[in-house]
C-alpha cells in the first residue's frame, strides 16, 4: 500500500474558548510533595487565567521545578487538588497533561541530540496514516512551526546535535506548539538567547496569549517579568509567599524580600578604590597574543594581573566562550598564543593550561563541569586526585577532607562532601566548579556565565565570593550575557562584536546603554 499524500496544515493558535464565567483556566490547591529527608512543596496554590503570563519567581530550592514538574504530570502530588477549565483532574502522566494541553519547555531541554529536528518536533506523536510515517508532512509541519517562531532558517532535517543553544530552545518551543497547547509553561526560555532572540521569543508568547493560550513564565531576570507579565506568584521554602501580585507595578524591593526572606540589594562589591599605576603593578599573570580562530573571533590581544577582573561583553555567537575555551585549550588556537607567568603554553592542551595554572567554569555547568552522578567531593577533587594518591592508593579521607574544608570555605549548602552534586541547587554546583580550581591553586580562573540560572540571594554570594577571590590575588576573566553583571563585577572591560574587540575601557567608564550600542554597532577602537 502507497503511503498517503505528505501534506498537513499547520495553523496559527486558534483562540481557545474562556472557561465558564471568567474561571481560571488551571487552579491548583494545597499541592504538597515531598521526597526523602526534604518537603519541596508545602500547601502551594497557583491559579493562571486564560490568555495571561503568570510569572513564577523564587530562589532555587524554593520549590518551583517541582511545582511545575506536577503541572507537567512527571510528579504526582502527595496532597492537593487540580482543577482545568472548573474540573478536577489528575495529572497522572506527561501524556496526561499534554492531552489537556498543557506543554512543558524545561531549562535543560529533553531534546534527542541524534534525531533531526522534524524527528525531536514530532516525537511520540508521529503524524501517521494506515500504518505509514508521513516523513514529508512531518518535515512541512516543522518548517511551517519554525516559520511561526521566527526561525524559518533551521533546517528540518538538521540533527539537533548541529544546532546552537538557541536553536534547541526553538525546537523545543517547536515541539510544544506541535500539540493543540492552550497553556504553556517556559522554564528560564532566555537563558540562551540573545536581546533579539529574547524580542522574539516575546513575540511568540504575545502571539500565544493574544490566540487565549495562557503561560506560566519562570525567569529569574525581574526585567523580563516587567516587560512580559502580567501576574507574579513567589515561591520560598516550598510555600506561595504571594500570590497573584501585578507584574508591573509591584516594587522589585518587595518581590525581592519576598524571595529571599529578607531585602537583597543588587549591589556588588566594592571595587579597589583605584587601579595600581601601570609602573607599580604587578606582571600579568595571562597574556594573550593575537589569539585567533578562524570563523570564530579575530585576534585579540589581552593581559589579565593577579587580583585583577577583566569581563568580556558581547552578544551570544561574538566569540566570548570560544575565547575562553580557546585561552583553556579546549579548542586549537589558528594564530596566536597564550602565556601564562610568562611562559607559553601548548595550544589545544586542557592538560598544559590546568597544570601552569588555569581553571575554566564553563557555561554548560552540568554538562561539561561537573560529573553529576558524583559526589561534591569527588567532583572538587577530580582536578586534583594525583595530590591525594599514596603508591597507586587513593587517600580517600585526605580527599574528603580535603574537600570538605573546600566547601567550609565557600559556604556550600548542605555543608556535605558526600551529597551527590545533581541533588544540588544551581548557585551551589557552580560553588563545587570553583571549590574545584581553588583546591587545584588555580592561578586564572576563567568564568563563563557564571551566575546562570542562579538565583537573587545566590548570585549576591558568587558575586562576593569572586570579589574575594581576586582580592587573594587570583586573575579573573569573566564572560556574562548580563551587561550589568559584567560592569558590576568587573574592573575592566573588553567589548565584543562579531568576533572582534570593538572598546576596551575601565568599568568605571561604561554604562549598559554604552556597551550596548557598542555591540550591536560600535567599530573597532581601543
Amino acid at each position: 500500500m502507497a503511503p498517503p499524500p505528505d501534506s498537513v496544515p499547520v495553523s496559527a493558535p486558534v483562540p481557545q474558548p474562556s472557561p465558564p464565567d471568567g474561571a481560571p483556566l488551571l487552579t491548583m490547591t494545597g499541592i504538597t510533595k515531598s521526597f526523602p529527608g526534604v518537603r519541596a512543596l508545602d500547601g502551594v496554590d497557583l491559579d493562571v487565567l486564560p490568555g495571561e503570563v503568570h510569572c513564577l519567581l523564587g530562589q532555587n530550592g524554593a520549590g518551583k521545578s517541582t511545582l511545575i514538574k506536577v503541572l507537567a504530570g512527571a510528579h504526582r502530588p502527595d496532597e492537593g487538588e487540580i482543577h482545568w477549565r472548573g474540573k478536577p483532574v489528575r495529572l497522572s502522566s506527561p501524556t496526561a497533561a499534554m492531552s489537556l494541553g498543557i506543554a512543558t519547555i524545561y531549562q535543560e531541554l529533553d531534546l534527542v541530540e541524534d534525531l533531526s529536528v522534524t524527528e525531536n518536533v514530532h516525537l511520540g506523536h508521529e503524524l501517521a496514516s494506515a500504518g505509514f510515517v508521513r516523513a514529508g508532512a512531518a518535515r512541512t509541519a516543522t518548517a511551517d512551526l519554525l516559520t511561526r517562531l521566527g526561525h524559518g532558517e533551521i533546517d528540518p532535517d538538521t540533527l539537533v546535535r548541529d544546532l546552537s543553544a538557541a536553536g534547541r530552545q526553538i525546537v523545543s518551543m517547536a515541539r510544544a506548539l506541535s500539540h493543540d497547547v492552550r497553556l504553556i509553561v517556559m522554564d528560564e526560555p532566555s537563558a540562551v538567547l540573545d536581546p533579539d532572540e529574547v524580542d522574539n521569543l516575546f513575540r511568540i508568547v504575545d502571539d500565544l496569549t493574544g490566540a487565549g493560550v495562557a503561560v506560566v513564565y519562570i525567569s529569574h531576570r525581574l526585567e523580563e517579568i516587567r516587560r512580559i507579565g502580567d501576574r507574579v506568584t513567589v515561591l520560598k521554602d516550598g510555600r506561595a509567599a504571594a500570590r497573584g501580585l501585578p507584574a508591573h507595578s509591584t516594587p522589585t524591593r518587595d518581590i525581592v524580600a519576598l524571595m529571599t526572606g529578607r531585602n537583597v540589594e543588587y549591589v556588588f562589591p566594592e571595587r579597589p578604590a583605584e587601579p595600581a599605576p601601570a609602573e607599580g603593578a604587578p606582571a600579568p599573570v595571562l597574556k594573550v597574543e593575537g589569539l585567533a580562530r578562524e570563523g570564530e573571533f579575530a585576534p585579540v590581544d589581552l593581559e589579565l594581573r593577579p587580583g585583577e577582573i577583566v569581563g568580556l561583553a558581547g552578544l551570544v555567537g561574538s566569540g566570548r566562550s570560544e575565547i575562553l575555551e580557546t585561552i583553556f585549550g579546549a579548542r586549537r588556537a589558528t594564530a596566536g598564543r597564550v602565556l601564562v607567568g610568562g611562559r607559553p603554553l601548548r595550544p589545544g592542551s586542557v592538560l598544559a593550561a590546568v597544570r601552569a595554572g588555569l581553571g575554566l567554569a564553563p557555561e554548560e555547568r552540568k554538562a561539561q563541569g561537573l560529573l553529576m552522578l558524583e559526589s561534591v567531593t569527588r567532583n572538587v577533587s577530580v582536578s586534583s586526585l594525583a595530590r591525594f594518591s599514596r603508591g597507586g592508593w587513593l587517600d580517600r579521607g585526605g580527599e574528603r577532607s580535603a574537600a570538605q574544608a573546600s566547601i567550609r570555605d565557600l559556604s556550600l549548602r548542605p555543608d556535605d562532601p558526600d551529597r551527590p552534586v545533581r541533588t544540588l541547587s544551581g548557585g551551589n554546583q557552580q560553588k563545587v566548579v570553583l571549590a574545584r580550581w581553588l583546591l587545584r591553586g588555580c592561578k586564572v580562573l576563567l568564568l563563563d556565565e557564571p551566575t546562570r540560572g542562579v538565583d537573587v540571594g545566590a548570585r549576591a554570594e558568587l558575586y562576593a565570593l569572586i570579589r574575594r577571590l581576586a582580592d587573594d590575588g587570583v586573575a579573573v576573566l569573566l564572560v556574562s550575557s548580563e551587561v550589568p553583571e559584567v560592569l558590576g563585577l568587573a574592573d575592566r572591560v573588553l567589548v565584543l562584536r562579531e568576533g572582534r574587540v570593538v572598546h576596551e575601557a575601565p568599568a568605571r567608564e561604561l554604562d549598559e546603554h554604552r556597551v550596548l550600542d557598542l555591540v550591536m554597532e560600535g567599530s573597532p577602537s581601543r
